[in-house]
C-alpha cells in the first residue's frame, strides 16, 4: 500500500514538472498533457519493463494514466509567472525524483533483483521521465549536464537496498531515503554542485 501511494505520488510530482516545462516552452494544452504523461510515467514504464512486469502498471490501472492528466490540467490552469517556472520546475524534479528512485528499488527488491541491481534500477526509474521530458522539450537532459542529477537518485535507492540486505524494513526508511535524495538535490542546486568536467587540453 506505501509502495502504490508512493508511485502515484510520485507521478504526479513528475507530472507537474512536465507540465511546467511545458508552459515555459509556450506548448498548448495539448503539448503540455503529453509532457505531464510522459514525465510521470517514464520512469515507471522503463521500470516495470526491465523487470519484466508487463504491461507495465500504467497500462493496468487507470489511476496511474488519471494523476499525471490530473497534474497536467491543473498545472495548466493555476501555473505562476513564467519567470518562476523553471525554480518550480526544478523543487519539483527533485521531489519526483526522491519518491521514483525510492519505489523502483522497493520494486526491484521485490521482484528479487540483487541489491546492486536494485540500486541501480531506483536510479533508473527517477531519472527515466526527467530524461524523456528533457529530449521532447529540446532540453538538454539534466543528467547529462554537469549537475548533479542521478547520484542522489542513487544514494536514495542504495539507502532502501541496504535497508532490505539488512532485513529492515521500517516505515521510516523510504522515507529517510526520499528525504536525502531530494536534500542532496536541491543543495546541488543552490550550492551550484557539479560533476567532474573533463579538463582542457
Amino acid at each position: 500500500m506505501v509502495l502504490h501511494v508512493l508511485d502515484l505520488v510520485g507521478i504526479f510530482v513528475f507530472g507537474i514538472t512536465g507540465a511546467l516545462v511545458g508552459v515555459r516552452k509556450k506548448l498548448d494544452v495539448f503539448g503540455i498533457q503529453v509532457l505531464a504523461l510522459v514525465t510521470g510515467l517514464g520512469g515507471g514504464f522503463i521500470r516495470d519493463v526491465l523487470i519484466g512486469q508487463t504491461p507495465p502498471a500504467a497500462l493496468r490501472d487507470w489511476r496511474y494514466l488519471v494523476v499525471p492528466i490530473a497534474a497536467g490540467l491543473i498545472t495548466f490552469f493555476l501555473h505562476p509567472g513564467i519567470g518562476r517556472v523553471e525554480r518550480l520546475v526544478n523543487i519539483f524534479d527533485a521531489a519526483g525524483l526522491a519518491l521514483f528512485c525510492v519505489t523502483g528499488a522497493l520494486k526491484a527488491i521485490d521482484f528479487g533483483l540483487s541489491p546492486i541491481s536494485a540500486a541501480l534500477l531506483g536510479m533508473l526509474s527517477g531519472i527515466g521521465g526527467g530524461v524523456l521530458r528533457d529530449v521532447l522539450s529540446g532540453r538538454v537532459p539534466v543528467v547529462l549536464r554537469s549537475e548533479i542529477y542521478a547520484i542522489p537518485a542513487l544514494v536514495g535507492a542504495g539507502i532502501v537496498v541496504v535497508a532490505a540486505w539488512l532485513e529492515y524494513h521500517a516505515l521510516w526508511v523510504p522515507i529517510t531515503a526520499a528525504l536525502t535524495c531530494f536534500g542532496i538535490r536541491l543543495l546541488a542546486i543552490r550550492r551550484g554542485w557539479n560533476a567532474p568536467l573533463p579538463r582542457n587540453p
